[in-house]
């Protein structure tokens, strides 16, 4: 991305008038990425304009849609077509690297056709390569914006899972990974409601992939017609926390667009191009502050978000993390997430944690946005419901699946939950 063309993104995404998607697109697939991040960062933006870019999520026709005779032209070996009965000439959506086309194949069988639109891996990696180095010029000028978001990390994050999704083949390699990691728990933590859409490998390449046709509802649909119930997002809570906390390899795109739901209360997980993995470290330090805090353990949850600190603080530093994040979290326990978002508050977190040494790099990234995921399926479908609370039973379930948690810190003086002042003795 050029210089100017962030700077006309940023007005965008900025101004006061409402934000014009299609203008984003036509900036390229970087800025579309980058908007997509920002939807789920009202810590940097206003939430508001922060909900008008979760239109880049949606599954919707566009005006960028491509003809299907240029995409198969383009992208499918001779007699691909011969392998289906019909194959729609509109397609079902289109978004800023994919298409998709209802089908059906010879033998009945529903089928959706995805095609990779256009050549887009190269301007992206130059687009990419080009923001890195002013970008690095920014920072070099002013390190202290690396505390702001972790502009670079946040970068080389977007670059990684959009190269990903750009080689349809790594959906269904995805999809090995995840069913290779239920399997390993199939004992201790069985996922027996989550599956995923048959890939047809036979007839799927690099920029083409022919998948089972899923007629359920997506998150997204549920919401819309506001028939998501409460027990089935705690359920897509315990699927997707426990490949994240226990198994630390999960889908990396959880947005409300790729969980579909069925009545019976199975999920199916589409789009599984972008696979993340989590540090121990990592997931464990945040395992440990989301458990404790549900039960109310403040200061035990507080000291388990150091587990990511590069250098643990010590003497007058602890303190003041300690007395900062009581502030921060007084009278927290409890509340709705109409009161306080949860992705308000972590965002909060981080910047207080980041003052104590704690490194929040690419690794952690994957985990706090599939969180903010949950944050805004909750806030849009359940405002008036105690996310946190409600959380801790699934939390002690992950516990058979989980690596230990520890910090080597010293204990700081116990407090109560005002705002750092000392417990009575």
């Amino acid at each position: 991305m050029r210089l100017w063309t962030f700077l006309r993104f940023m007005l965008t995404v900025r101004g006061r008038r409402e934000i014009d998607l299609e203008r984003i697109k036509g900036m390229g697939l970087l800025a579309v990425k980058v908007g997509q991040i920002l939807a789920l960062r009202p810590d940097l933006l206003p939430p508001e304009r922060c909900l008008e870019l979760q239109g880049l999520y949606q599954r919707t026709h566009t005006k960028q849609s491509a003809p299907l005779a240029r995409l198969m032209e383009a992208n499918c070996p001779p007699g691909f077509a011969e392998h289906f009965a019909s194959i729609d000439e509109d397609p079902m959506a289109a978004a800023s690297i994919g298409q998709v086309h209802a089908a059906t194949l010879l033998d009945g069988r529903e089928v959706v056709i995805k095609f990779v639109k256009d050549d887009f891996e190269e301007p992206f990696k130059k687009d990419v390569a080009r923001m890195k180095r002013w970008l690095s010029a920014v920072l070099f000028f002013s390190p202290r914006l690396r505390k702001v978001g972790n502009p670079m990390a946040l970068l080389n994050h977007i670059e990684t899972y959009t190269l990903d999704e750009l080689d349809l083949r790594n959906e269904r390699k995805g999809q090995i990974r995840l069913l290779e990691a239920i399997d390993s728990v199939k004992e201790e933590f069985p996922l027996e409601r989550l599956r995923f859409p048959e890939i047809h490998t036979d007839l799927s390449s690099e920029r083409v992939l022919v998948v089972e046709r899923v007629r359920e509802p997506s998150i997204e649909d549920r919401i819309d017609e506001g028939s998501l119930g409460w027990e089935d997002l705690l359920q897509l809570f315990r699927i997707q926390g426990a490949f994240m906390f226990g198994l630390g390899t999960f889908h990396g795109d959880l947005h409300p667009g790729n969980a579909m739901l069925s009545e019976d209360g199975t999920y199916t997980f589409i789009d599984t191009g972008a696979i993340c993995e989590a540090p121990e470290h990592v997931r464990a330090a945040l395992f440990g502050f989301f458990e404790h805090l549900a039960r109310g353990n403040l200061d035990d949850a507080f000291i388990a978000m150091l587990g990511m600190a590069a250098t643990p603080p010590t003497g007058a530093k602890l303190e003041r993390y300690m007395r900062d994040m009581h502030v921060l979290y007084d009278g927290f326990v409890g509340t709705s997430v109409s009161e306080v978002s949860l992705t308000q508050q972590m965002m909060k977190t981080v910047r207080t944690a980041v003052l104590a040494g704690c490194t929040f790099g690419e690794e952690a990234f994957p985990i706090i946005r599939s969180l903010m995921y949950m944050d805004g399926m909750v806030l849009r479908s359940h405002p008036d419901v105690d996310l946190i609370t409600s959380m801790g039973p699934h939390l002690d379930a992950f516990k058979a699946i989980m690596p230990e948690a520890s910090v080597d810190l010293p204990p700081p003086k116990q407090r109560s939950r005002r705002a750092g002042t000392p417990a009575a003795s």
